[in-house]
């Protein structure tokens, strides 16, 4: 098959649903099938395969930034349609009528369209914002076959906001890849609590940094905070930091991390902690986590994270709960056998997220829709 993914931001980004492109795109290669990148604006729209259709700019929304594509020349879309004659089309969703709403409404009646949905409104304007943005697309819906979420949490958020029925496929992670991750000896004199993600509110480094400084009156032994990521909080971060500890010297702020490098870190965590406060759809991160080897990967309680963790309740925690959260570190650094009895269930758990056992039921997707898809044209002939 020749499979187009449609994105309306950049591909070049470390975002959990360019993970989920590239992570599919690169399977499917492997699997025989040519894979392109319908994308907005991109640094790697010169590699082959890769087409920027758009300018961007970057907007706040769902508490975070990201890219929005200025209009996409209707002419550039029909034209790259035209030529590349795709089997599939799979647009991530929501999307913007001003990119991937044009490739849909430009996508010849052979092509089969399918959707995914990633994201989760965080607070009533993001909530509102989808809504009027299902209105909109109200009609451009209408030429899709089919469509998946990658989680419960999501599907939930499908219905409710663009009155679609979906199937749910899981995000995925390579574990091959996130299992070659090895603990990093500097740090292996003393328990260690890592978080990884982007500094912003609602990824909830802060929480982690109240919750440890709590930890450190309750806990009599050394321990070390890991803060892993960039952002524009990186700044008020560090000054809470300083207030915890002189020269946070036990607090690690290690600086952006390529991939490569995450799973070494993520190895290195006696407890890898994601105190989210919302807007997550699925929590990748968790499963990079127990991927790399975390000994036990834990949670902010909220729907997305609790797809991957509801089984396991000691692993959520409510982030701006300060009591709860130190007290849970506490638990899990002290009881040694409930933490290698999580560790054991969520290194079972992560088989489940592995692309080579998620990519089969993907191309099994598309092939469904493929077959509906040939019936239909049957019909208009």
């Amino acid at each position: 098959m020749k499979i187009g993914f449609v994105l309306d931001d950049r591909l070049d980004k470390p975002d959990g649903v360019q993970q989920y492109v590239q992570l599919v795109g690169s399977w499917l290669n492997s699997q025989g099938h040519e894979v392109h990148y319908l994308v907005g604006d991109s640094p790697r729209a010169l590699q082959k395969n890769v087409h920027s259709l758009s300018k961007t700019i970057n907007v706040r929304f769902n508490k975070n930034r990201m890219a929005m594509p200025l209009p996409a020349s209707k002419k550039k879309i029909a034209l790259l349609l035209k030529h590349e004659q795709f089997d599939v089309l799979h647009v991530q969703m929501p999307y913007s009528p001003l990119l991937a709403g044009r490739v849909v409404a430009s996508a010849p009646t052979r092509t089969t369209v399918v959707g995914t949905f990633h994201i989760l409104p965080h607070g009533n304007a993001s909530s509102i914002g989808t809504k009027l943005l299902g209105v909109v697309l109200k009609n451009n819906k209408k030429r899709f076959d089919g469509f998946l979420s990658v989680s419960s949490a999501a599907q939930v958020f499908a219905k409710s906001h663009f009155g679609i029925e979906s199937t749910v496929l899981p995000n995925v992670v390579d574990l091959q890849l996130f299992s070659k991750g090895i603990a990093i000896k500097k740090y292996n004199n003393k328990p260690n609590i890592v978080f990884l993600g982007r500094f912003v509110e609602r990824k909830g480094a802060q929480f982690a940094l109240d919750a440890y400084k709590q930890l450190l009156e309750l806990y009599d032994a050394p321990l070390r905070l890991i803060l892993c990521g960039d952002g524009p909080d990186k700044a008020k971060l560090t000054q809470r930091a300083n207030a915890i500890t002189h020269h946070h010297k036990d607090i690690v702020f290690t600086g952006f991390l390529k991939e490569s490098e995450k799973s070494n870190y993520l190895a290195t965590a006696d407890i890898a902690v994601f105190p989210s406060t919302g807007g997550e759809s699925f929590g990748i991160v968790l499963i990079e986590a127990m991927a790399s080897g975390s000994k036990v990967v834990i949670g902010g309680d909220n729907s997305g994270y609790t797809t991957v963790l509801g089984d396991q309740p000691n692993t959520l925690v409510h982030p701006q709960d300060t009591d709860q959260f130190a007290q849970r570190l506490l638990l899990l650094l002290k009881d040694n056998k409930l933490a290698g009895q999580i560790h054991e269930q969520q290194q079972n758990l992560v088989k489940k997220y592995d692309i080579t056992y998620v990519g089969p039921k993907i191309v099994a997707f598309y092939e469904k829709h493929l077959h509906n898809s040939a019936k239909k044209d049957v019909k208009n002939v």
